[in-house]
């Protein structure tokens, strides 16, 4: 099996959402379609029982979260592919914003990210959450590459 972004450049990452290292975190596992900087970055992950809101339906906070780390990875990819980076710039979220458009079921779930617009440190994404073969969340944000001094500076 592949390795995902996140196991590639961030295989210490601590973070509750995608961090490799983290065993009671989401983990979830971030994958460009293709090397390019504009690439879809796609992400499938299965709850678990405990992520549910009530009985057979995934958690709000679960779906922003998972819609939040994927679309910072959406973000790194581009970046380093834009500017050639061969580790990852240390991201951090700027804004970003769920809206859910039905419940989301329990099972899997696939997210898929893109870049909207982005400049030399910054990307605003759009992504989409599917699941049971319907659209269940939509999420936006803009996503800022930080330099040294910065609290996140590799700090995952």
């Amino acid at each position: 099996m592949t390795q995902s972004l996140q196991e590639t450049f961030a295989p210490a990452g601590r973070c509750f959402g995608c961090g490799p290292a983290n065993s009671h975190g989401l983990r979830i596992r971030s994958f460009a379609i293709d090397d390019t900087a504009d690439s879809h970055v796609i992400c499938d992950f299965t709850p678990e029982r405990y992520h549910e809101a009530f009985e057979d339906v995934l958690n709000g906070g679960i779906i922003g979260t998972v819609l939040d780390c994927h679309m910072n990875w959406t973000t790194i990819h581009h970046l380093m592919r834009k500017q050639g980076l061969d580790h990852a710039p240390p991201c951090v979220t700027a804004e970003f914003k769920v809206v859910l458009k039905r419940p989301t079921p329990m099972g899997p779930v696939h997210v898929d990210a893109h870049v909207v617009s982005a400049t030399d440190d910054r990307a605003t994404i759009e992504a989409t959450m599917t699941a049971g073969g319907k659209v269940t969340a939509l999420g936006t944000g803009t996503f800022i590459a930080v330099k040294p001094g910065h609290p996140a500076y590799h700090r995952w």
